[in-house]
């Protein structure tokens, strides 16, 4: 089965899609840098995520079984550990997070999710994005390998800058280098070397 109609059938089998692929791609309004509200209506009218409700109008999570979980976040803060605030009323990050005991989670799965919430102008923006870090790194893979030690590679990512925003990728790898869960992040650039610096420790 290859990467997009697994990724449609997962989002169908949750209840997150309701319309056939092509109908999908509405507008990307919904982005950092929106205000809260302009965030929460694109929410509820996006026919991919029918938000439940969550309170907030900025959270969306659908659940099949125990063992497939679908999540999408907006937030005012920037990705990674809270470090400052911001401005309350603008959305700094957007996180979709699959999870997957059946079937796993793999990057070309997480890729198309973000064509099938974001359209193709973001996909577009994302595929074209330079990648500025990848992770884990050879000397840690080395490290882990020597000592015996699967955890210290236990994530897989990157980091991508496009033109419009960047990209957070992040896999949970198991023991045997598959992955049942794994998120995406849209968000703004000006906070990549937030992210960079992280993610180099």
């Amino acid at each position: 089965m290859n990467a997009r109609s697994f990724c449609l059938r997962y989002l169908s089998t949750l209840g997150c899609l309701g319309l056939v692929f092509g109908a999908i791609a509405s507008p990307a309004w919904s982005l950092p840098g929106q205000r809260t509200e302009t965030v929460a209506a694109w929410i509820a009218g996006n026919p991919t995520l029918q938000p439940t409700n969550s309170g907030d109008g900025l959270t969306v999570r659908r659940t099949d079984t125990a063992a497939q979980r679908f999540e999408f976040r907006a937030s005012v803060l920037p990705p990674g550990r809270i470090s400052f605030l911001g401005n309350p009323g603008i959305i700094r990050s957007e996180n979709f997070s699959l999870y997957d005991l059946i079937n796993g989670v793999s990057l070309p799965r997480l890729e198309e999710a973000l064509r099938v919430i974001y359209g193709l102008d973001i996909y577009t923006d994302y595929q074209n994005a330079q990648i500025v870090r990848i992770y884990p790194s050879a000397d840690t893979l080395e490290m882990s390998r020597r000592l015996n030690l699967p955890g210290l590679g236990g994530r897989e990512g990157e980091l991508r800058l496009g033109t419009r925003f960047a990209y957070w990728l992040d896999l949970t790898k198991n023991e045997d280098s598959s992955s049942h869960s794994g998120q995406m992040t849209v968000f703004l650039k000006e906070d990549l070397p937030k992210m960079l610096r992280e993610l180099g420790e």
